[in-house]
């Protein structure tokens, strides 16, 4: 059978996600702090939503780019948000998933050969989607003493003649980053001086704590170089949902719907209908501040235990992840999550899942109940007790 196979694909390694949550998943009283999705549930009033067009047989295609009604809705959020505006006609098309956006934004630029900047530690997805393009993905590398926020130096660095477009994570997963409007403001200097396109991967943007996110796309400059991508599964806990968007300029749009037009049709009916009622209903501040206020209140929890257990551990201002700095183990990311997982049955993420520079690293996530996160601190506590070294 291998014969048949994409060397490519052959040699590809699987996502770093999962290796150790197939394994907690046969233990007994196993806690996993590994999986990157909302804890609740959808608002009922979303649910009701698609309920009701099953009932009443609202089951055919949409349009391609989405119904008319959605983009609207979407226009009109992330113009009261981020204060972008895209019409709704051409510059819109509604995704399965954010995850089909990062595919069919690299497919519809990417040339064999081209240069695709990867901001690291970042999604497992980016570098895998660029190399089945054709692509070559460049990793720019962020660190903790810097925030994890790319600087324009670091972005200066990796430029070629061969370079096409920058990946930005942000709030980024794994380590729980945000870029504040001056540090955009820095990075677009070098990204208009070079030509560079970006695809702002922004779908944790609703969970940002003590600040409001900025979209790249909102500075001057950015706007006709940047394709927004978002979604539905962070900030309304849809992610089965699988409904998503993306954002740009009318003739990037135009050419990354007709890559969707034959990789997925459209997006489910169904889902359409909740994302409407999602964007459109009196209740979505109060269902968004709800989880908000319920990550960030675990987000202190699990940040103060990690540094009360004696580990450095950067404080995330976006998303639902901790990145905790394990080096003071002396053992690597990969072998950290083993032996915690086998000795104290906690399934957590080695940072390298995220790009070799996570290294030193590993990452929990807080969209668990504050009893789990608690208990697994505990446990945690109780391993890293055993193996650190002063």
């Amino acid at each position: 059978m291998k014969k048949y196979l994409s060397e490519n694909i052959k040699n590809m390694p699987s996502s770093g996600i999962r290796k150790f949550f197939d394994v907690a998943n046969m233990m007994d009283n196993a806690i996993s702090l590994g999986v990157g999705e909302p804890d609740f549930e959808t608002p009922w009033h979303v649910r009701e939503a698609a309920i009701s067009s099953l009932e009443k047989g609202l089951t055919s295609y949409s349009s391609n780019t989405g119904m008319i009604e959605l983009r609207e809705s979407i226009s009109d959020y992330l113009n009261e948000k981020y204060s972008i505006k895209y019409d709704p006609e051409n510059q819109i098309v509604v995704t399965v998933g954010a995850s089909e956006g990062i595919d069919i934004s690299l497919r519809a630029i990417i040339n064999p050969g081209d240069e695709i900047l990867v901001v690291e530690p970042s999604y497992v997805s980016y570098k895998p989607c660029v190399s089945m393009c054709g692509g070559v993905p460049v990793t720019v590398v962020t660190y903790e003493e810097n925030d994890f926020k790319v600087t324009p130096e670091e972005i200066e660095k990796k430029i070629t003649p061969k370079t096409k477009a920058i990946i930005l994570p942000y709030p980024n997963n794994p380590t729980g980053a945000i870029m504040e409007i001056d540090d955009l403001a820095a990075i677009s200097k070098v990204l208009i001086e070079h030509d560079i396109l970006v695809i702002s991967d922004e779908i944790y943007a609703e969970l940002t704590y003590e600040t409001n996110h900025v979209s790249i796309a909102s500075l001057p400059g950015m706007y006709e170089r940047t394709i927004v991508l978002n979604g539905f599964s962070k900030a309304f806990a849809m992610t089965g949902w699988r409904l998503g968007y993306a954002c740009g300029p009318e003739e990037m749009i135009f050419n990354m719907n007709k890559i969707h037009q034959y990789i997925a049709m459209c997006a489910p009916t169904p889902s359409q209908y909740a994302g409407i009622e999602a964007l459109t209903s009196e209740q979505r501040e109060e269902d968004i501040a709800v989880m908000r206020e319920a990550y960030n209140e675990r987000r202190r929890v699990m940040v103060d235990g990690f540094r009360q257990m004696g580990l450095s551990c950067f404080e995330p201002r976006g998303a639902f992840y901790v990145f905790p700095c394990i080096k003071k183990t002396g053992m690597t990311s990969d072998k950290f999550c083993e032996r915690l997982l086998f000795d104290e049955k906690v399934a957590v993420v080695p940072g390298t899942a995220f790009g070799e520079c996570g290294e030193g690293f590993v990452r929990c996530s807080y969209a668990y109940s504050i009893e789990n996160i608690e208990r697994a601190l505990y446990r945690i506590w109780t391993f890293v007790q055993k193996n650190i070294k002063e």
